[in-house]
């Protein structure tokens, strides 16, 4: 267990300095071109976390994953271990907020002043938002209250619900060692398809809620800018709803992409060793 909450820590510090720090990147320095850049970051800082330490805590980094590992692989991971490695994980992102905090401090003040940003004031989640996420995406539609009648509450919840319900389904797809025969290195390899997975639910859903999909990548950064000095606009944001939409919908929405890839692998029955022993006795025959 203490290796597996070390290497969760490290796993969640590698997504969240990766990620959070191409969104400061990308808004402080105007450096990326746009939010494809942003996401295949994530998705590649996912795929590293997981070659780090997916061997050894299966490289969760999200609570909403690891309630949803829980609850449909039990035997794989129990329900005892779900409070530690949500621990782990919250630790492993104040650490990388803080990292990153201390790197971008001098040019975020500089952002500030030059934007005429007062922070922890309204119009400061524009700062604010390389740690917390906001909806709407102030990058995109910015910080005038007139802006956030088009992204209400219900929009904001539902973007977050419905980008980690395809993220939990992709991850609990491509990890299904039933499914595929993992003994060939090649599984292996359906392991790094979920950074994709969750490059394309960015693409997809960041304009609107800028696509956290994770509680623990959520909180721990904004537990950060809090104390930073963004205050209220940290916690609980300029729209409230914080703990809905960037806690409880995550976590609701992995729970539902677990029910539907249960769903799916009872209609789809696994390969038993007999089809796979056949297989790779034809592919040594073609061959």
């Amino acid at each position: 267990m203490r290796k597996e909450f070390i290497a969760e820590i490290i796993g969640t510090f590698i997504l969240v300095f990766f990620g959070c720090g191409s969104v400061a990147v990308d808004v402080i320095s105007g450096a990326h071109l746009g939010l494809f850049q942003v996401a295949i970051v994530w998705g590649i800082a996912v795929n590293l976390a997981i070659y780090m330490v997916g061997s050894i805590s299966g490289a969760h980094l999200n609570p909403a994953i690891t309630i949803a590992m829980a609850i449909f692989r039990p035997k794989k991971f129990p329900a005892k271990k779900i409070l530690p490695y949500i621990l782990a994980q919250l630790v492993g992102a104040v650490i990388a907020g803080l990292v990153l905090y201390g790197l971008f401090s001098k040019t975020l003040i500089s952002f500030e002043a030059s934007n005429n940003i007062v922070r922890g004031q309204p119009g400061s989640e524009l700062s604010a938002m390389m740690f917390g996420e906001y909806f709407p995406n102030p990058a995109i539609y910015g910080t005038t209250k007139e802006v956030f009648a088009q992204v209400p509450l219900i929009i904001g919840t539902v973007a977050e619900f419905m980008g980690t319900m395809f993220l939990a389904l992709g991850v609990f797809a491509l990890t299904d060692e039933k499914k595929f025969d993992s003994s060939k290195k090649g599984f292996r390899a359906f392991t790094y398809c979920i950074g994709l997975v969750l490059s394309i639910s960015i693409i997809m859903f960041a304009p609107f809620s800028q696509a956290g999909l994770n509680p623990a990548r959520d909180f721990g950064p904004r537990l950060v800018s809090y104390f930073a000095g963004w205050k209220d606009i940290a916690i609980p944001g300029p729209n409230g709803g914080f703990l809905l939409v960037y806690i409880l919908a995550p976590i609701a929405g992995a729970i539902l992409g677990g029910c539907i890839y249960k769903f799916i692998a009872q209609i789809s029955p696994a390969k038993d060793e007999s089809e796979y022993s056949g297989n790779r006795e034809f592919a040594r025959k073609a061959s």
